[in-house]
């Protein structure tokens, strides 16, 4: 319920229709939370979510280690040489220092384009795996890295003829909490797809030229192509 005066009652109604128009969209609150959650310290030896967060923006820097999630001796040798780079305490450690110049280098994507991933998961993988919903996602951030697609998720999601759930409208259906999840995870780095740029479901698929495409791994009902 809403307290006060009535003037101050009509204020913030007034403040929140105006959020409204400017984001078109909310959020739901956990969504919100984990982005502004503060990583952990990580060092050699982690294995959580916020090692893939670390590798995957690493990566994204030209620092070429492998993605598993795990915080290993290549791993340690990265953030060594990032600090070194970056005239930050060298220890190897993913501490709040190395974070804060990690984030401000490699900007994730904006709540806009997580939104977009939640829509493109739900509406494409429901039903699927929690790792093929995580791949579905990962597809549309590799394209949105491609110089040869859209730069933002919506960008991609809406290209004509990219997506069956844009031509059935199932794009409009409103993403679940596991979808945002999904979006989540891919964000911070994992990539099931192996850098998939293209999905496709052979029960259904009519495309000749999909099938043309050299096929890298099937997760779920959804066979993941270069």
């Amino acid at each position: 319920m809403l307290g006060g005066n009535p003037l101050q009652k009509r204020l913030l109604i007034t403040c929140l229709t105006a959020v409204i128009a400017i984001t078109g969209f909310f959020l739901p609150a956990g969504v919100n939370q984990a982005e502004a959650a503060a990583p952990t310290t990580i060092s050699y030896g982690s294995e959580n979510g916020d090692v893939w967060d670390l590798q995957n923006r690493l990566n994204r820097l030209g620092y070429k280690i492998e993605q598993d999630g795990i915080y290993g001796l290549e791993t340690e040798q990265a953030v060594i040489q990032y600090q070194k780079a970056n005239d930050l305490r060298i220890d190897g450690i993913a501490g709040p220092e190395t974070w804060t110049q990690l984030k401000k280098a490699t900007p994730k994507v904006s709540p806009k384009d997580l939104h977009w991933l939640a829509r493109a998961i739900h509406a494409e993988a429901r039903g699927e795996p929690f790792k093929g919903k995580v791949a579905v996602a990962a597809v549309v951030l590799n394209r949105m890295d491609s110089s040869d697609y859209p730069d933002t998720a919506k960008g991609v999601v809406m290209e004509e003829g990219a997506f069956t759930a844009v031509d059935d409208g199932q794009i409009w259906l409103s993403p679940n909490n596991e979808a945002y999840q999904a979006a989540q995870t891919a964000v911070k780095g994992w990539d099931p797809s192996q850098g998939a740029m293209f999905y496709f479901n052979p029960d259904t698929a009519t495309s000749e030229w999909i099938w043309s495409r050299p096929q890298i791994d099937k997760i779920g009902k959804h066979i993941f192509a270069k």
